[in-house]
């Protein structure tokens, strides 16, 4: 027996356990083995359809949120200028609220202030007559004789008067 050449019968059991073994393997092992190697390929395939499906929503979601993020700033923008047209309609409408109030205001104020002259006109004039009644009605009872006189009489009756009725010419 050499060292680098087996031995004929070596050789033939070796075979022969060789061909037991893989026949032995190839009815029963290789199958399983077969079998866990599809069923993990079929699982690698499985997740990667299922990551693809997932890259394919997410990007569908993606662009979905965008879409809606656009939709929502100009559907805000609408919004706004609606807001803003709105607003200025009614410092318009409160503008001329606001000089109508203003003008009939003043139309009030004028019509109390001629009422109110007019009522002091009245009121001057009955009292420039009370005045001239009384005056009149001193100077008949009394004649005079000049001119001078009867200036001084009318002069001081005036002055009576105006002291006695000062608090007439006074308009509340």
């Amino acid at each position: 027996m050499s060292l680098l050449l087996p031995d004929s019968g070596l050789l033939f059991w070796m075979f022969l356990s060789f061909g037991v073994v893989f026949v032995v393997l190839a009815k029963y092992g290789f199958p399983v083995i077969t079998k866990m190697v599809e069923e993990r390929r079929s699982y690698i395939d499985r997740s990667l359809q299922v990551a693809r499906e997932a890259n394919e929503q997410l990007a569908h979601l993606k662009a979905e949120s965008e879409a809606l993020v656009a939709s929502a700033n100009k559907e805000q923008g609408r919004i706004l200028r609606e807001a803003m047209h709105e607003r200025d309609t009614i410092i318009a409408e409160a503008h001329k609220q606001a000089e109508v109030a203003a003008q009939k205001e003043l139309e009030e104020t004028r019509r109390q202030i001629r009422q109110e002259k007019e009522e002091a006109i009245r009121d001057i004039r009955r009292q420039v007559a009370i005045l001239s009644v009384d005056i009149a009605e001193k100077v008949i009872r009394k004649s005079l004789d000049g001119q001078q006189n009867q200036m001084e009489m009318i002069d001081r009756m005036l002055d009576e008067m105006l002291e006695n009725r000062g608090n007439q010419f006074v308009t509340p």
